[in-house]
């Protein structure tokens, strides 16, 4: 027993030693358990905040169109803004992201009346939105439209609680002609994108984000094995180090993102799903690549600085990997950010994760150009050296020589 007292001592005494470990134990599950609870908060309640937007643009400016204009309020997540001056102004709110859907009523909506012609609606949408709300949007809009046509059309016919009345009303009625559109940059945009089109950009930054494993691995090795201090005693930079360390792994990222395209292009619709659909012309693939290229870079950066500042693989793992679910967890890859309280999805906006998805969703689902991902871009590569950049600074602070 005194033995096996004395190693529990040691092996108490080797864990308290580890804080970084420990940290990463107990303080970022923690993170993460606030960061869930916060963002699925309205999900489990059954309230959820308007965070979206929708408008009506009645082209018909009739007393149907307006009842029905009028009988559209509020919905879960859904917010009704004031309506666009015109279809072009429609598309430009949709487009930025201000309101997710437009419902048109078009003109000669009310003349339809009493023919044998069913009301027709048309729906502009953000391809960004998924799937399952934009069909309760648009099936919300089709049963007020039916339940506004149906009292018109009794109306006209004065014949409601006669039989020949409702035979003829079912005869008049039907399910409304709807079309919808996805909003994009291009002409090309309308089609509505799958599921896998949603999901390979937000797993694929997941996905490239966790090669701080390997870059931990090699770099660690290296210090333990005394390469980097035989190195730093041949007078090579620090900074020159990481920047020979940066090309290696960023090619092996975009190894990865072809893999994972080819998986939504190829070996999806071979398992039955639908197959991922890449944006046509040179210059779309062309961003396309831009923004791979800065999720590298920003996720090359970040697994440098978790490398210099672990001190064991170990750590680096642990750090790197629950750091990774935080960031996919506050940046939308985990949890949309319309599902998020309206107070939290600001903060959503300090994650990379939410940077890279947005540059990607620009150009898979909004078939947006080099023109429109400036932003998510530029943020991702400063963010790739400013943690280079704090790399070089600890180590130089820790080895000023």
């Amino acid at each position: 027993m005194a033995r096996l007292a004395a190693l529990w001592k040691k092996e108490f005494l080797a864990i308290s030693r580890d804080r970084h470990g420990l940290a990463a134990l107990f303080i970022m599950p923690a993170v993460f358990i606030l960061i869930m609870s916060l963002a699925l908060a309205n999900a489990f309640s059954g309230q959820q905040d308007a965070t979206l937007g929708y408008a009506v643009l009645d082209l018909d400016g009739t007393a149907l169109s307006k009842e029905l204009d009028g009988s559209l309020g509020p919905l879960e997540m859904l917010e009704k803004r004031p309506p666009p001056a015109n279809e072009e102004q429609a598309r430009e709110q949709v487009l930025s992201g201000k309101i997710a859907f437009v419902a048109i009523i078009p003109e000669g909506f009310a003349k339809q009346i009493g023919t044998k012609q069913t009301p027709a609606l048309r729906f502009l949408v953000d391809p960004a939105i998924p799937g399952m709300l934009r069909n309760g949007f648009c099936q919300y809009v089709e049963a007020k439209t039916i339940r506004v046509w149906l009292g018109h059309v009794l109306e006209r016919l004065g014949q409601s609680a006669m039989l020949p009345g409702i035979r003829a009303v079912a005869d008049q009625v039907g399910t409304p002609e709807v079309s919808v559109e996805a909003v994009g940059h291009a002409a090309t945009a309308g089609a509505l994108p799958s599921a896998v089109q949603q999901n390979v950009p937000a797993w694929l930054i997941f996905s490239m984000f966790f090669v701080v494993i390997p870059i931990s691995a090699v770099f660690i090795g290296e210090r333990q094995r005394g390469t980097l201090q035989r190195l730093r005693s041949q007078r090579v930079p620090f900074w020159l180090i990481l920047a020979g360390k940066c090309l290696p792994y960023v090619l092996i990222n975009q190894a990865q993102a072809i893999v994972m395209v080819a998986v939504g292009k190829w070996m999806v619709p071979l398992c039955g799903g639908d197959a991922l659909v890449l944006p046509e012309g040179t210059a779309a693939l062309t961003a396309l690549w831009l923004v791979s290229l800065a999720v590298s870079i920003a996720a090359v950066g970040l697994a440098l600085l978790i490398a210099r500042i672990a001190h064991s693989i170990e750590q680096a793992t642990i750090v790197g990997g629950v750091g990774n679910i935080l960031m996919g967890a506050l940046g939308g890859i985990m949890v949309p950010r319309f599902v998020m309280p309206a107070t939290m999805q600001p903060w959503t906006r300090l994650s990379p994760m939410d940077w890279a998805l947005e540059g990607f969703h620009q150009i898979m689902l909004r078939q947006g150009r080099i023109g429109d991902i400036l932003f998510p871009v530029g943020a991702l590569v400063c963010f790739g050296f400013a943690t280079l950049a704090l790399a070089v600074f600890l180590e130089r602070r820790a080895h000023p020589t």
